[in-house]
């Protein structure tokens, strides 16, 4: 077990002889009342694995205790425990870059789709974000007490220009050329998860991800027009990289942490081996199933056409047809077509949304048209993503 101290000198002694050293992941040291401070750097890039983890903390460490988390997934879109992912993300895009990455120049891996535990927005990671986490206790939780500390770091690495802003995110200042005054970017958000003795503040900090003219193009859904959800709605902004090193961060950031809390009673590094607690093994399979990453939707309605409680303008279809949906844990509960007396909207109820295959054989079989059922499957097939929803583990791919 490493002891780290607050002060520069001994914190980067301590580093130069446990960096990379990987262990098991100790659910016993975790838990033991007399480690009030512990540091924990994921060398998995695996989001679920990571979520996991970070879950077995929030529930296994002590009450008094301070904790913190620092890993950086595979490529993925996250959303929030309350988000609807048919309204937050494009899963018409996913399935491109999943099945057909050349048509829009992907040369990453494929992005897998996970819903986290805690809420907040929808939000982009791979290889060049840091996700930080910090557990502490209820009585100690502050949005921005520890946005601040990651703020201290990017500053000591020569980003003065970052801060926290009235949102809690962390946001940087940017001389753009050709324009008088500054423009201010995106470079982390957070999320959070209170519980009743231990709280949660986790965030993102984009470094030099290689994908960032992309992420706008994954995180607008184009259902967005036609959903009212019950849901949290993700707020966008214009992001931007730091352009720092994933490493140099992390260690800037310990060291901060260390200038906070003093001596680290656990610090460590793990691998997949973390797995090997049942626990992390059970919370692992929960994010992976379908049922999870679908079925946790709230309620939303889906309407091609203005109606009461959604009087939106709607941008104008190639068919005349009038669609309105209920859904509910992602299962249709209502389900019409306007003018369609012979439409056996019963075949569909019940159905789970992710679990329809393909659009226009399910109008057609409820008995709507062939051609028609063919016009209007092929839009919703698209605006709802049904190539990406059928696929088995979305979350693992």
């Amino acid at each position: 077990m490493a002891r780290w101290g607050p002060s520069m000198r001994r914190f980067t002694s301590a580093l130069k002889t446990t960096c990379h050293q990987t262990r098991l992941f100790s659910v016993e040291a975790a838990a033991h009342h007399a480690n009030k401070t512990q540091v924990y750097i994921s060398r998995s890039n695996d989001p679920l694995l990571n979520l996991s983890v970070e879950h077995r903390l929030l529930q296994t460490t002590p009450p008094e205790s301070t904790i913190l988390f620092l890993y950086v997934n595979s490529p993925c879109v996250v959303f929030g425990r309350n988000q609807n992912p048919w309204l937050e993300v494009n899963l018409s895009r996913l399935a491109q870059i999943v099945n057909r990455p050349d048509e829009i120049g992907w040369r990453d891996s494929a992005v897998k789709l996970v819903r986290r535990r805690s809420g907040g927005g929808t939000v982009f990671h791979d290889l060049g974000n840091v996700n930080f986490s910090v557990i502490c206790p209820p009585q100690a939780f502050d949005r921005d007490k520890h946005a601040e500390m990651i703020v201290r770091a990017l500053k000591s690495l020569g980003r003065p220009t970052t801060s926290v802003n009235k949102r809690h995110d962390i946001v940087m200042d940017v001389q753009v050329d050709g324009k008088p005054a500054h423009s201010t970017f995106k470079i982390s958000g957070s999320a959070y998860k209170l519980t009743r003795l231990r709280s949660l503040h986790h965030g993102t900090c984009l470094l030099r991800s290689p994908n960032l003219s992309n992420i706008s193009g994954m995180l607008r859904s184009p259902a967005e027009p036609f959903v009212k959800a019950r849901g949290v709605d993700s707020v966008r902004s214009p992001v931007r990289n730091v352009d720092l090193d994933v490493e140099v961060f992390k260690d800037a950031v310990v060291g901060e942490f260390a200038k906070m809390y003093g001596d680290f009673d656990v610090q460590t590094e793990f691998d997949s081996r973390a797995s090997q607690d049942q626990r992390i093994a059970s919370g692992y399979e929960e994010l992976r199933s379908k049922d999870w990453i679908y079925g946790q939707t709230p309620r939303f309605t889906f309407c091609t056409h203005p109606f009461e409680e959604d009087p939106r303008h709607r941008p104008e279809l190639s068919f005349d047809h009038k669609i309105h949906f209920e859904a509910r844990h992602g299962i249709i509960e209502r389900f019409s077509i306007a003018g369609q007396q012979n439409f056996d909207e019963r075949q569909l109820i019940n159905s789970s949304l992710h679990d329809i295959s393909n659009w226009d054989t399910q109008l057609f079989q409820a008995g709507l048209g062939r051609k028609d059922a063919y016009d209007v499957g092929s839009w919703m097939n698209r605006i709802l993503g049904t190539e990406f929803t059928q696929i088995s583990s979305p979350a693992a791919i």
